[in-house]
């Protein structure tokens, strides 16, 4: 146990310097981009800083089965160096008991990712949604989905409406029992609007059987209220910023995902891409575990032997080639042409039988 704690420990620390040089690194070059895209003098330093610093754990995310990939090869290549590797197996502790501990660690890493890491990256892209979409624009456009149907915001600089809509169907081009209540700067509503249907087009909204009520201070409402059988509202939404809104999974936590996903389905949205990605977090910690193994095949032996390059080469080929056929299977399952759960849950099992062979045969050859 004793060794084992130590490669564990070992193998923590090498993680957490790796993260930290990765968090650096893609902050930095995701400064560079905030500065491009954002006027410093307007918004100021410090915003754009922190437009940063809630864009980059995202990228720490998607990059985990890398630095967990980077972690086990200077994991190993530092034992052999040092022939602790050495000391370790001439004891008689085969090379697969040696994995264990940094399997793990993965496992465990995978977990946490799932639990907390999750929850921490959709807060953090949603807050980062929320400041880009109020700097580039003068209004901000939300949506939101509810038992009762699917509620949107949407704003400019002459005001902002509320929109609530019973339904809508998989393109988000098409509601109904549509009402629409419109305010101005500065004040309360000052318009309410009842329709059977709207249609959602470039830059309006097309409302078919409508109803208007003029909600102005001292003005009747229901005596001066219009009915129109076709009317056409502005519009700062497009179904492109529906769909792509409801459709990034990445930010909503993982813990409130099932609830979206049937509240999805009930307003008309297609979930298969978030059944997917709930699934994909799911079997993270398997990819994960199955990084290890890979790494570890191809480094655990002595500097001696040479070839220490090749070996880190071919490891990071073989872990990247995996980690594309992971992404490969998630867009064949988002667009349904395999099941979600072999879209899944296929690549990390079938990675880690891959990882299992190469490492009997490099174990016994």
């Amino acid at each position: 146990m004793t060794v084992h704690f130590y490669f564990a420990r070992k193998f923590l620390w090498i993680l957490m310097g790796i993260t930290a040089l990765l968090f650096m690194i893609m902050a930095l070059v995701d400064l560079m981009e905030q500065l491009r895209r954002f006027d410093v003098e307007k918004v100021g330093f410090d915003t754009v800083l922190q437009l940063t610093l809630l864009r980059t754990p995202e990228g720490i995310y998607e990059l985990l089965p890398l630095i967990v990939i980077l972690a086990t090869v200077a994991l190993f290549i530092n034992l052999s160096r040092t022939s602790e590797l050495v000391v370790v197996r001439a004891s008689g502790r085969s090379a697969i008991i040696s994995v264990i501990s940094p399997m793990i660690v993965a496992l465990l890493l995978g977990l946490l990712a799932i639990g907390s890491l999750n929850p921490i990256v959709a807060a953090t892209s949603a807050l980062y949604g929320i400041k880009t979409e109020k700097l580039l624009a003068s209004g901000r456009s939300a949506l939101s989905l509810e038992g009762e149907g699917i509620w949107l915001r949407q704003g400019n600089a002459d005001g902002q409406a509320v929109i609530h809509a019973a339904r809508t169907n998989p393109d988000a081009t098409y509601f109904q029992n549509v009402s629409i209540v419109v305010y101005t700067p500065g004040s309360g509503p000052v318009r309410r609007i009842e329709a059977l249907s709207a249609k959602l087009i470039d830059g309006a909204w097309e409302l078919t059987a409508a109803k208007e009520w003029p909600l102005e201070p001292g003005l009747n409402a229901e005596a001066n209220a219009t009915t129109h059988e076709l009317l056409i509202v502005e519009s700062s939404l497009t179904p492109d910023r529906i769909r792509d809104r409801f459709g990034n999974p990445s930010a909503i936590s993982i813990w409130d995902l099932p609830q979206f996903i049937n509240e999805l389905q009930i307003a008309g949205f297609s979930a298969r891409r978030h059944l997917v990605w709930l699934h994909m977090e799911l079997a993270q910690p398997l990819f994960l575990v199955a990084m290890v193994m890979i790494a570890s095949a191809f480094t655990m032996r002595h500097t001696r032997f040479g070839n220490t390059g090749t070996a880190v080469l071919v490891t990071i080929l073989i872990g990247f080639s995996l980690y594309f056929v992971r992404n490969f299977a998630q867009i064949l399952g988002e667009n349904g042409q395999i099941p979600v759960l072999l879209a899944a849950w296929a690549p990390p099992v079938a990675s880690i039988l891959l990882a299992s062979g190469i490492l009997l045969h490099m174990e016994d050859g």
